[in-house]
């Protein structure tokens, strides 16, 4: 059984149930925990012939937050996006019986290739480094086109009105981890609900698309593969896109973010990657582009202000997750910093 969030999946037991149920899985794994995965923890698994990565929900001790941790979702936009010109593993089998390894799982191939963390890319050259940006940005377009009805994902979502389900849902999720008082916070999800721009686009979001959810082909700049479906859903694409940007906006020390620091040459500026983006599918922004930053500060403070509650609970999946926790006041900071500029050019009084 897993009880620590941290033991790994009793290999013997695992292959006694998917060897009937895998087509060629076959002998004992060898099963060790891959690093990152701050929700759901993920695991590699060898086998003589073949190489699958398991993931699964986190452990049966964590007092999981309504709606998280949604593996059943992750495995089935998979399937659904198998074929597509998003490159996504291909999936295996999905899990639900607690009693196999004491938790839900799904099983995928394991892809291969290269997986970076800092957004500076300071390893690569300057012309792999603009190449994979623009592969990126590539298929995070392609995302935001897939039919997502005819790939039978017309009950992923609710369309329409995206944003304002969403600040009602982080707002549940934020007050149910929350563990200090941030005014800040609270400003945001006050002001939010009340300068919701006007959308008439549904697409597949993925919902936390940012480079060290991507694998990168080892010998060229392109993405191979798109991990990490959990909040995936269908929604607003320029709040998807968005989210993939705030990178720029990101103090050096926060999340290896980009702003205020020197970056390598090859690096795009953010007004360019955009300008890539909307050619690409005709979505734009326009005057709203600071809202959907703003938003998705409030956002990934709530999330964070839930893997700092799974830290205090002691069942937090990443190895690092004390450390990213600790930044929902920082995010929130920036975020009602943000939103006080964007109201006093517009001669709003916050």
């Amino acid at each position: 059984m897993l009880d620590p969030v941290h033991e790994l999946p009793d290999a013997a037991r695992l292959a006694a149930y998917l060897r009937d149920r895998v087509e060629g899985f076959e002998s004992t794994p060898v099963v060790r925990r891959l690093p990152g995965g701050q929700s759901n923890p993920t695991y590699r698994v060898d086998t003589p012939h073949r190489v699958y990565a398991l993931r699964a929900k986190p452990a049966p001790a964590a007092q999981l937050l309504p709606s998280a941790h949604q593996i059943e979702r992750e495995y089935r936009v998979l399937s659904a996006l198998a074929g597509t010109d998003v490159p996504v593993p291909q999936v295996q089998h999905l899990c639900t019986d607690e009693d196999v390894i004491g938790r839900a799982f799904f099983l995928m191939d394991f892809v291969d290739g290269r997986v970076f963390v800092d957004p500076r890319l300071a390893d690569i050259a300057a012309a792999e480094r603009a190449a994979l940006f623009d592969d990126m940005n590539r298929v995070m377009a392609a995302l935001h086109a897939v039919p997502w009805q005819t790939l039978g994902l017309a009950d992923y979502g609710k369309p329409g009105d995206y944003l304002a389900r969403q600040i009602a849902r982080w707002t549940r999720q934020y007050r149910a981890s929350e563990t200090d008082v941030i005014d800040s916070m609270d400003r945001l999800m006050e002001w939010l609900p009340t300068a919701l721009p006007h959308e008439d686009v549904t697409t597949l979001v993925h919902g936390d698309f940012r480079l060290d959810n991507l694998v990168i082909d080892r010998h060229q700049p392109r993405v191979v593969a798109v991990l990490d479906w959990e909040l995936s859903t269908l929604g607003s694409p320029l709040a998807d896109f968005a989210y993939h940007c705030c990178v720029w906006h990101f103090p050096a020390g926060l999340y290896r973010g980009l702003a205020g620091v020197p970056c390598p040459a090859g690096l795009p500026a953010e007004a360019d990657y955009r300008r890539a983006y909307e050619a690409r599918c005709g979505h734009e922004a326009g005057e709203h582009w600071d809202y959907y930053l703003i938003y998705n500060f409030f956002r990934m403070a709530a999330i964070v202000q839930g893997i700092r509650k799974r830290v205090l609970q002691g069942t937090a999946a990443g190895a690092d997750a004390d450390e990213f926790g600790r930044g929902a006041r920082v995010l929130a900071d920036l975020g009602w910093e943000r939103a006080q500029r964007w109201l006093a050019r517009r001669g709003a009084r916050p």
